[in-house]
């Protein structure tokens, strides 16, 4: 009975096609069976049933019996929604018109959203305007047209079409869009040719840059602003910055590098009209959506620069007064890996790296955005990489290839983010795991969790020192317990400037600027410092002309970096006072009586060593919490270098301020 019910059922729907149905069937091209599978595919996936009925058969329908086809769903839809139809192939709208209504009234993402297109201003009483939606009773499409248009006294005439249709009309218009991007941006780059004849030419690069830089460099003659943009990389890549920032301002367009942690002006400002036409090929070279300004976007540029590939990760963000683009300069064949030739002290050195040889645990790095912190743990990996050790990195962006190791992206658009990726190591026999970046509880407790059953961990964290890296992970949500339990020890650090070893310039400080940074001047022995030889442009001018000019700085005074580190090793007495849920200012003082170095002390050795200034102490480490920090410690030590007063820890040989190997 059952059986019978079902075949009745069958044959009914079987008899219910539609005349172009029957037609395909009575002519042979489809099956009923077949017929019936596309009716449920088609209304399934929203697909043409002609599309899909020739996918189904592996060949083509006539086009008349496409042309059929396309009357009758027309047809379907004016009885459906109670508008009238559109049918582009009668009825051919100019694109001009089109995007003028879609740039002056109704935006393209309105146009996306709703799948609808406007197609002409209605000379009717009142004016009116035609739209063709796919959807014509979708309300809230209603109610955002009549909200644009009811305030320029205008009422919207709806049509129907269909939705292969509408996606070839936009499609049109993308289109012609970015053909008329691409001419306003040639024809505004003749117009400021006059402006960019003062621009350095780089076009005489060395043999040795690469053809994708420097022949580009060579074969822009006749477009100015694609030979702009080159020149912008290959001067960055030329003057060794780590950021260029491309900024439009209300008068100009401003390029400015980040150089050594600090930002520099890199060009004289452009003109304010080529700011389209230079964003726009930042975002072609990086594969962006260049339609799309409304909404930030990442990218990345790849290129080649004296036999060396080069990276460059692209950030556009929309501001007030047009994209600003921000490009990370990538380059790690040029980075050397090491502890040691990151690390100047011996003893900070000695313990990062018995802190990396670790079986398991967890392993914090901590610092701001662009305080070589990706560096550190590389480095800790590189000295751990060997074929007896697997080793699994989760990277956003993947920063350096180290060979024999397994790097994994993160895409967060298909679910891979951080916590997932680290689930799956567990699957994949690790030895060491190192997540990019531990940003919300999920990731550190799993992290947490593969510390404690017999994985080393490395990742990185965002907080100020290395004691607040507990309060921070306890913001996540992480037990006090769980954090003692697995933490190894914490590494934050920072990057200051290198003072320029050629022309840097020696000085006695007074006793005031010492007692400013804690330090006291001996009595028996002046302290020499250093400060940085640092010239305007005028005085590099003069310099250069004179063949005075420093060949290792240029005149900035500064030249390279140098880590300041702050490492915090676990200790019995850090871990009762972690599970006793003790503030950030008393586990930090609690590892300062145990030896810890904080980051002023560091920097403040780093001065007296002759790598850097006072002005970058002041400028990156130095802060009231800092130097409370070291007052406490040493009226706390027994023991006083007779050189500069500093307090010691009694385990300490020689002074760490003044490295006098002699105290009372």
């Amino acid at each position: 009975m059952t059986n019978s019910s079902s075949q009745r059922r069958a044959l009914v729907v079987q008899s219910s096609f539609s005349p172009f149905g029957n037609k395909l069937i009575q002519a042979g091209y489809v099956n009923r069976d077949q017929m019936h599978q596309a009716l449920v595919e088609s209304r399934k996936t929203g697909k043409p049933l002609t599309q899909i009925i020739e996918a189904l058969t592996g060949q083509a329908l006539p086009p008349d019996l496409i042309r059929q086809y396309k009357k009758q769903q027309l047809f379907e839809l004016k009885i459906l929604y109670g508008v009238e139809s559109m049918d582009p192939e009668l009825e051919e709208r100019p694109v001009d018109d089109m995007g003028e209504l879609i740039d002056m009234l109704i935006p393209i993402d309105i146009c996306r959203r709703h799948q609808l297109i406007p197609l002409a201003r209605q000379q009717t009483q009142p004016p009116s305007v035609l739209v063709a939606m796919v959807h014509p009773d979708n309300l809230d499409a209603q109610d955002d047209l009549n909200r644009i248009l009811r305030p320029q006294g205008l009422k919207l005439q709806r049509l129907v079409i269909a939705q292969e249709d509408y996606e070839h009309m936009i499609d049109r218009y993308l289109n012609r869009q970015l053909e008329r991007e691409r001419k306003e941006a040639s024809d505004q780059a003749v117009d400021v040719m006059s402006d960019l004849e003062g621009l350095e030419d780089l076009s005489d690069a060395p043999d040795e840059i690469d053809s994708d830089l420097g022949a580009a460099l060579k074969d822009a003659e006749g477009a100015p602003i694609i030979n702009l943009a080159n020149k912008i990389m290959v001067k960055a890549l030329t003057d060794g910055v780590s950021d260029i920032h491309v900024e439009p301002q209300e008068e100009c367009l401003r390029i400015r590098f980040r150089k050594d942690g600090v930002l520099q002006e890199a060009f004289q400002p452009f003109p304010k009209k080529i700011t389209p036409a230079i964003t726009s090929r930042f975002k072609i070279m990086a594969e962006l959506d260049i339609a799309e300004r409304r909404l930030p976007q990442d990218g990345r540029i790849r290129r080649s620069f004296q036999g060396q590939r080069i990276d460059f990760r692209v950030n556009t963000l929309p501001s007030r007064y047009g994209e600003k683009i921000c490009m990370r300069l990538l380059n790690s064949e040029s980075t050397q890996l090491g502890l040691d030739k990151l690390i100047t002290d011996p003893d900070t050195l000695a313990m990062v790296r018995d802190m990396a040889n670790k079986p398991f645990g967890l392993i914090l790095v901590t610092g701001p955005t662009g305080s070589g912190k990706s560096t550190t743990l590389y480095s800790c990996l590189a000295e751990r990489n060997d074929p007896a050790v697997n080793i699994s990195t989760a990277e956003d962006p993947i920063e350096y290839a180290l060979p024999g190791i397994t790097q994994v992206q993160v895409i967060r658009e298909k679910g891979m983010n951080f916590a997932s990726i680290l689930r799956a190591f567990m699957r994949q026999d690790p030895d060491i795991i190192l997540v990019g970046e531990t940003r919300d509880m999920e990731t550190a407790k799993t992290a947490i969790e593969a510390a404690l059953t017999g994985h080393l961990v490395l990742t990185t964290l965002h907080a100020n020192d290395a004691p607040s890296s507990v309060a921070r992970l306890d913001e996540m949500g992480v037990e006090p317990f769980m954090v003692s339990a697995s933490l190894i020890g914490v590494c934050a650090q920072r990057l200051v400037r290198r003072v320029c070893s050629t022309c840097r310039v020696p000085y006695t400080p007074s006793p005031e600027e010492l007692a400013r940074f804690g330090l006291s001047a001996s009595q028996d022995l002046e302290m020499t410092l250093y400060k940085a030889n640092k010239l305007n442009p005028e005085q590099i001018q003069m310099a250069k002309e004179q063949g005075r000019l420093c060949e290792s700085c240029g005149g900035g005074g500064y030249k390279g970096r140098v880590g300041v580190y702050e490492v915090m090793r676990m200790t019995e007495e850090l871990e009762a006072a972690i599970n006793a849920g003790a503030s950030t200012d008393r586990i930090k003082e609690i590892a300062v009586e145990g030896g810890m170095k904080t980051l002023l002390a560091y920097s403040l050795q780093l001065v007296q060593e002759g790598y850097t200034t006072l002005e970058e102490v002041e400028r990156v480490t130095f802060t009231d919490s800092g130097l409370e920090a070291e007052l406490k410690a040493k009226r706390k030590t027994s023991l006083t270098c007779r050189s500069c007063g500093a307090g010691l820890q009694q385990e300490w040989l020689d002074c760490p301020y003044c490295m006098t190997p002699r105290f009372t």
